[in-house]
């Protein structure tokens, strides 16, 4: 005949656990999860309780997923948490890693950026290709202006157009679309007239130099004559964060080094989620134990740490041998004990389920949980 109650019978108990096995035995009660702890420093912040400092963000597994690499999951591989002194060569490892990997990734970054910009070069060169030409050929048009020559007597035998081309300068680069009319504004009121712009969109889109957000550019060509023009005219394009580009250069090697850089790159993320599962899981674990701890509070001395938590009336003897394990692998010299206490508080309801009876006990919870201590109609039923 089964039981009454639908829950089981619940009890408040106060654990006492010494300093250095703590860590232990709060990973033998997360395993067995017998207990439910209570928090005894509701009054304290979270980021003002004592194990704060061992809850840190890992860097590693935000570049794997970066990268798109798969890390593969077992179901089967369920690893404890690891010991404290286990950790700090974990840590280590990760740190070598970590090290290694952001020196590859601020290469490749840097190289990026440089190819970024040859690409932003190529569309540049491309789009003024027509003015160049058209600059050449008037060049090549010089002599036929001969006849004004004497505009100015000291020419040493030079034409006027050639005079005109040797202050003749060009500034060339790629502006914000929506930029662009504010640009040629201020162009104009600056320079006064002095120069000439021509502009032409961007056939695609590009990520942006500094800000890596993809957006439209356009590619702009600025002639002017003059040196103190072309000093203005550099201040302004500084002041709307064009993107100059005075020289080209080849962009074959700088693509084959970041492609270089980004299969190594890749190689040592695969490499490292090989291992990133376990260490996803021991995290974890690490964690809530260190949650757990923040649960508890110190003694007088600091050396005990005092911890309350309901557990069934009938798994009080399994949570003395969690904690006796717990002591034993922790090596503490006294041992970590169980006190029950009275309490009037109304106790959590436990609903004793198994891998067949949790599916139908999550669509009853569905509906509403019982509470403590329910009369089970089964026995009526029957």
């Amino acid at each position: 005949m089964g039981s009454v109650f639908r829950s089981e019978e619940m009890c408040l108990a106060q654990l006492f656990l010494q300093s250095g096995s703590a860590y232990d035995c709060i990973s033998e009660l997360g395993e067995m999860g017998l207990v439910e702890f209570r928090d005894l420093n509701p009054s304290v912040n979270s980021f003002q309780r004592r194990f704060v400092s061992e809850i840190k963000r890992w860097y590693l597994l935000r570049e794997i997923r970066k990268a798109n690499i798969a890390v593969p999951e077992d179901d089967e591989i369920c690893p404890v948490a690891p010991p404290p002194k286990h950790v700090l060569e974990i840590m280590e490892h990760l740190q070598r890693l970590e090290v290694e990997l952001s020196e590859v990734a601020r290469n490749k970054e840097k190289l990026q950026r440089n190819l970024l910009e040859l690409t932003e070069y190529t569309h540049m060169l491309r789009i003024t290709h027509t003015f160049v030409h058209s600059r050449s050929r008037h060049e090549a048009l010089g002599p036929q202006y001969e006849e004004f020559q004497s505009i100015e007597s000291d020419s040493g035998g030079c034409t006027g157009m050639q005079r005109l081309g040797a202050k003749l300068g060009f500034v060339s680069g790629l502006i914000h679309r929506v930029k662009v009319e504010a640009f040629e504004r201020m162009l104009w009121r600056v320079c006064k007239g002095y120069t000439i712009l021509s502009y032409a969109e961007l056939g695609e889109s590009l990520a942006d130099l500094d800000t890596g957000e993809i957006s439209e550019n356009v590619v702009f060509l600025i002639s002017f004559w003059g040196d103190q023009i072309g000093q203005k005219v550099q201040k302004i394009c500084d002041c709307y964060h064009c993107h100059l580009y005075p020289h080209p250069e080849n962009d074959e090697e700088r693509a084959d080094v970041l492609h270089r850089t980004e299969e190594y790159l890749r190689q040592g993320l695969q490499k490292a989620s090989e291992s990133a599962f376990t260490w996803v899981v021991q995290v974890k674990k690490m964690k809530a134990i260190y949650h757990i701890l923040n649960l508890s509070s110190f003694d007088v001395t600091n050396k005990c740490l005092i911890a309350e938590v309901w557990c069934p009336v009938n798994d009080l003897t399994n949570l003395r041998g969690a904690l006796e394990e717990g002591s034993r692998k922790g090596d503490a010299t006294v041992p970590s004990f169980v006190n029950r206490i009275p309490s009037n508080d109304t106790p959590p309801t436990l609903l004793r389920t198994n891998k067949f009876t949790s599916g139908f006990q999550s669509i009853v919870e569905a509906y509403g949980v019982g509470d403590y201590r329910e009369a089970s109609p089964v026995d009526r039923l029957t």
